[in-house]
């Protein structure tokens, strides 16, 4: 299974900083820019895309419910179609900037709530996966839910989602909080170490279940939120770095 390192970046407001952009872009593969619903604003969006760009790294649009006090991680009732409009007026702002600085949508990754919303529901997966048909991009999101099962359905290409800095509940649930507290690196290790070698996601009561089935790429996502994030960025990326190498893999 070949892995890859992404981050949900750009994350600040005005003269307000969420994570360290600069030092986390030199670790990873993709980045997934916030587009202005729950952080960012304009000047943000175009410094972390040409941060990307400088980099090397791939931007994926990262559209969130309309929620900034709420960090976009509170559910609120929408619409399918509603859902789908809020997206595409998202994605539509970071194209512009990417349009601007000659760089490419790889993908869309719902942020936060909406992200544990689209997986639960079909329906407002359906909606979600549309907006990267639309825009003719990859979606990336939970192996096993609605994410993939609408991608399957409507033909969009699915990058595998894992998390190394957040905590899965015994039935394999993804327990989205609001605020990310500390891990400690020798967790992370662990983690990310039982993932690559056998493909099983660690549960909160220390029980192991599989990522997926026929799963050949995974993309292990580290929050830049998370405290410590660019010490855990760069311990996943030499971990990724190694066992792709190990398995033929380029990076």
């Amino acid at each position: 299974m070949r892995a890859t390192v992404n981050c949900d970046m750009g994350e600040g407001f005005a003269l307000y900083t969420i994570g360290d952009d600069e030092s986390l872009m030199k670790t990873i593969h993709m980045a997934n820019i916030a587009c202005g619903f729950h952080a960012s604003d304009f000047n943000i969006m175009n410094k972390t895309v040409l941060l990307a760009k400088e980099n090397g790294v791939l931007v994926g649009a990262h559209p969130s419910l309309p929620d900034r006090q709420g960090w976009g991680r509170r559910e609120m009732a929408i619409e399918p179609e509603e859902l789908a409009s809020c997206f595409i007026y998202q994605v539509g702002a970071l194209t512009g900037f990417l349009t601007l600085h000659g760089v490419d949508l790889y993908h869309i990754k719902p942020h936060g709530a909406v992200y544990g919303m689209t997986a639960r529901n079909m329906d407002l997966a359906r909606a979600a996966v549309g907006v990267a048909k639309t825009f003719g991009v990859a979606y990336m999101g939970l192996a096993g839910t609605c994410h993939q099962a609408a991608c399957e359905e409507l033909g969009v290409p699915f990058i595998t989602e894992w998390y190394a800095d957040m905590e899965y509940a015994p039935d394999g649930k993804l327990l989205i909080t609001k605020k990310h507290d500390p891990i400690p690196l020798d967790v992370i290790k662990a983690r990310v170490s039982k993932m690559l070698s056998e493909g099983l996601v660690t549960t909160k009561d220390g029980t192991f279940l599989p990522l997926g089935t026929n799963i050949k790429n995974v993309s292990i996502c580290c929050h830049s939120d998370t405290p410590g994030s660019v010490e855990i960025a760069h311990l996943v990326k030499a971990m990724v770095d190694e066992h792709n190498a190990h398995s033929g893999f380029k990076n």
